[in-house]
């Protein structure tokens, strides 16, 4: 029962919290001009964005069947996919549960191996999404670092000006988790064979750390980078079909580019960090922040490309979703 009532506080915080940010962002909005600016859009740029969203979808389920088959070498494309859209409806819902969701989905659908049990584990299935969400923590940062030396200024002038300044008692902390972690993970493998309990514990680290290691085990690495530079090209892609969507029809985006589609892309990622369902409110609040600061364009007209460029997304995740749900449901082999 405390268990639950936890959670429940957790979500509703979360849930709170998305709503206040939307609050913030939408207070003082004139709701006609709003949605003549919305229905004044080009639509087929839309449509667009949303396809190059379901092939992001696609390509981030073959990308993670890369991880996958070193387990499971009888995973299928299709069920990645699918495990994938499932997952993006269940973070709408609860922020960082779709992973786990993911995780359970394929793990029902491993095949059994010769000693009774499933081949992709729930916890070795877990260490894969862990590479799979370092993979893309690390490709984030490094097109960060990339955007920084033509953008830098903004960047800067988005979050106030300041400069971030290397502080000694960072590293040490860091050091200190890391002592601290290790020293855990010793003390588990010592009892491991004394205490039941330290077993189960164990077995499942040992698990995770499989599947952690099956990044060294692809077969094919050329794949899983050409599938990540083909992802964050969708992003991309999907970030600048918004915008010609808007270009010429609200006023203040006829100069930008698609490099400015890029950093736009960039922050809005960086509303992830923010544990809200869905990222309702804070890629709203951020983008529209970004867009008056930087550009000059009027927080309405922001929050206009925001919403499309959110809700479309959002759409595209529930309908992928709702599908992927739907066929596997009627599924029979």
């Amino acid at each position: 029962m405390e268990k639950k009532v936890q959670n429940i506080l957790k979500y509703g915080i979360s849930a709170a919290v998305a709503v206040v940010l939307l609050w913030l962002s939408f207070r003082g909005i004139g709701w006609a001009d709003f949605w003549q600016g919305l229905r004044s859009c080009r639509w087929e740029f839309i449509v667009l964005a949303m396809a190059f969203g379901i092939l992001s979808y696609w390509l981030r389920g073959l990308r993670w069947r890369e991880l996958l088959l070193p387990i499971d070498d009888s995973t299928r494309r299709r069920t990645c996919f699918n495990a994938v859209n499932i997952s993006y409806v269940a973070n709408m819902v609860l922020p960082r549960v779709g992973e786990l969701v993911r995780c359970g989905y394929i793990t029902n659908r491993s095949a059994v191996g010769a000693d009774g049990h499933r081949k992709a584990s729930f916890d070795k299935v877990f260490g894969t999404v862990v590479v799979d969400r370092v993979w893309d923590t690390l490709t984030l940062g490094l097109l960060l670092l990339v955007l920084f030396i033509p953008m830098g200024s903004r960047f800067g002038r988005l979050f106030g000006g300041t400069t971030l300044q290397f502080n000694f008692s960072v590293p040490w902390l860091l050091a200190g988790l890391l002592a601290a972690g290790l020293a855990a993970l010793a003390l588990v493998w010592f009892l491991r064979d004394r205490n039941a309990f330290f077993g189960k514990v164990w077995h499942f680290i040992a698990g995770i750390l499989e599947g952690i290691s099956s990044c060294l085990r692809m077969k094919a690495w050329w794949k899983f980078i050409l599938y990540t530079l083909l992802i964050w090209g969708c992003y991309w892609l999907t970030s600048s079909s918004v915008l010609w969507a808007v270009q010429g029809r609200l006023p203040g985006f006829e100069a930008l580019t698609m490099t400015d589609a890029l950093f736009l892309m960039m922050v809005g990622s960086l509303s992830s960090v923010v544990p809200v369902p869905g990222g309702f409110g804070a890629y709203h609040y951020l983008i529209s922040l970004a867009l008056s600061t930087l550009y000059g364009i009027p927080a309405e007209q922001g929050l206009i490309w925001a919403t499309l460029s959110h809700e479309s997304q959002a759409i595209t995740q529930l309908l992928a979703g709702g599908a992927s749900y739907l066929a596997e449901t009627l599924r029979k082999d």
